[in-house]
């Protein structure tokens, strides 16, 4: 652990250490703390039943540790242990990662965690979808930490009330979403979600699983009436914006850049234009003389579908299996554990959007995509396709997948921890143009569907930074040009440009106000993959040699994880 190789005051000499050393004592040492991390990494003892302390001073104790591994990062390096390229690599990552964490805790940032996804609530309940169900060992194991769900609530109830005492708290939109999600999971007989969680349990151990799923469940309840009745009326009031200096520190954080907002405010504005135009083109071919809102309308209603819950999962199994059978040995070199991703239902309650799990260091537990459901029992194919291409293969499950495969190469932390999300966001959207590069999108819904999805990450960045640091619609704008960008006008025109649902949009608007600066990372992470592309291409170019994109793109998911900083210019390098 990171404390074992720091003297007892503070300092440290460095000696027999190095960056990679510190950085895995300091994954080991965080999931020591947060036994959140251990599940999803799959380390740790067996039978950790442990659920983190999410209160002031659990908060507190992890800054800590991040604290104390930077001062014994700076030993190491001052002793000359990060000359090695591998070296000053991880010891760039764990800096600049720590460094922006950091200054995310100590804006007090921790005291306002009320949001509608990726907050210390969701994690407690998120957790349960990854732990195995097999044996009856197991089920006990999962009574035990269902157990202790009304402890780890009471201390995230303790933080936020400290947030209230301080003057920082989350905007009221946040707090009206997060209300009703609690109240979704509380649904139905008793226990709600986490009821229905243990139902398939063995019949000798329903008693005590129930019983631990009701507790559990009350303590969300409790939660909720206290967010509904004390928190709420605190938050009145409080902008659900940011500001540009909050805004700045959220991007660092996400992107592993200290970007231009202007200038990525404007680039994505000739984005949206250039996209506009295409889907046009497009929409034309779907619905003759159609628009594009009203071709995607078309293909909503009357389009091919899915009908099912199972139907849709096996589909989307069947498009991750194909696109893993056609690009192995053409595109891409994968390993056998890379061969396996399961297509799996997410639970009620989640955010609108699907999302992606990544594998266990061990590959025990495969990685993993998740659609939400949102109460439909038909499902469009025109739109699925192109985001499976992103949350699948190749898109999240190849790049999170290699950087577990190469943990041993590289160092735990930069494969796991030390991910940055717009790194793989980015990764992920050029893995959607990939495939719309060779040639898996020419159905014109399917390629609608595609450049939606591009609409979408270029409008994102455009509402993301316009609402939180205050800037106008531009002379240009076919939407209230020259009128600031207030939330209720940001989805508004989210919802002319963009075919997404009404129900899907509302929850993407309080998406990006609860998470300031994430949603930016998925288009300007995509730039810097394909300009970091184009320069490799014309280096063997230069050199003249064929630029071989099936070793690029190994080369480049073996990595490990970059800040935008850094992205471009080591991809133009491979």
């Amino acid at each position: 652990m990171v404390e074992a190789l720091i003297n007892s005051d503070g300092t440290s000499d460095g000696a027999g250490t190095t960056p990679r050393r510190i950085a895995d004592a300091y994954v080991h040492a965080l999931a020591e703390l947060d036994p959140l991390t251990a599940v999803y990494l799959g380390i740790g003892p067996q039978d950790d039943d442990r659920l983190p302390d999410l209160s002031p001073a659990g908060q507190a104790a992890v800054a800590g540790l991040a604290r104390r591994t930077l001062a014994e990062l700076d030993a190491a390096e001052a002793a000359g242990a990060a000359s090695a390229e591998a070296e000053r690599g991880c010891a760039r990552l764990l800096r600049e990662r720590l460094t922006a964490e950091l200054a995310v805790h100590e804006a007090g940032e921790d005291f306002r965690a009320v949001r509608n996804l990726s907050s210390p609530m969701h994690g407690i309940r998120e957790v349960f979808d990854l732990l195995p169900t097999e044996t009856p060992e197991q089920w006990e194991l999962i009574g035990r930490r269902l157990a202790r769900v009304p402890a780890a609530l009471a201390g995230y109830r303790e933080l936020l009330a400290e947030g209230v005492e301080r003057g920082l708290l989350s905007g009221p939109r946040q707090v009206a979403t997060v209300i009703g999600q609690v109240g979704e999971w509380l649904e139905g007989g008793p226990g709600g979600w986490f009821g229905d969680f243990v139902a398939p349990a063995p019949a000798a151990q329903q008693e005590a699983l129930t019983a631990a799923a009701v507790a559990a469940a009350g303590a969300f309840g409790e939660l909720r009436d206290w967010l509904r009745d004390v928190y709420g009326p605190a938050a009145a009031g409080q902008p659900d914006t940011v500001g540009r200096e909050r805004y700045a520190r959220w991007v660092r954080y996400w992107t592993g850049a200290d970007l231009d907002l202007d200038e990525a405010y404007a680039w994505a504005w000739e984005q949206f234009h250039e996209l506009d135009a295409q889907m046009r083109a497009e929409a034309g071919k779907v619905l003759p003389g159609g628009t594009p809102m009203e071709a995607m309308a078309w293909l909503e209603q009357d389009g091919p579908a899915i009908r099912g819950e199972e139907a849709v999962r096996e589909y989307l199994q069947g498009l991750m299996d194909q696109a893993i059978s056609d690009l192995q040995g053409v595109h891409f070199d994968l390993a056998e554990p890379l061969l396996k991703v399961e297509s799996r239902i997410a639970p009620p309650g989640s955010a609108a959007a699907p999302y992606y799990t990544g594998p266990s260091l061990d590959f025990s537990r495969p990685g993993r995509t998740w659609l939400p459901l949102l109460g439909r029992e038909s499902f469009p194919v025109w739109d699925l396709v192109s985001t499976w291409y992103h949350e699948g293969v190749p898109g999240h499950h190849l790049q999170l997948a290699q950087w577990t495969y190469c943990a041993d190469e590289l160092s735990t932390y930069q494969v796991t921890l030390g991910g940055v999300s717009a790194n793989m966001e980015g990764w992920a959207l050029y893995a959607e143009r990939l495939m719309d590069e060779l040639g898996y999108l020419t159905d014109p819904g399917h390629r609608l569907g595609y450049l939606n999805a591009q609409m979408m990450r270029a409008l994102r960045v455009i509402v993301d930074i316009g609402m939180h640091v205050g800037l106008d619609f531009p002379a240009d704008s076919p939407f209230k040009p020259g009128e600031a960008m207030l939330p209720d006008d940001a989805r508004e025109f989210f919802g002319r440009y963009c075919g997404l649902s009404a129900e899907f949009l509302d929850s993407e608007l309080i998406r990006y106000l609860g998470l300031p600066g994430q949603a930016i990372g998925y288009k300007l992470g995509e730039r810097a993959w394909l300009r970091g592309r184009e320069a490799a291409r014309a280096a063997a170019s230069a050199r003249g040699e064929e630029f071989d994109q099936k070793a690029w793109h190994m080369a480049a998911l073996s990595q490990g994880s970059l800040g935008l900083d850094d992205l471009a210019e080591v991809l133009a390098g491979l």
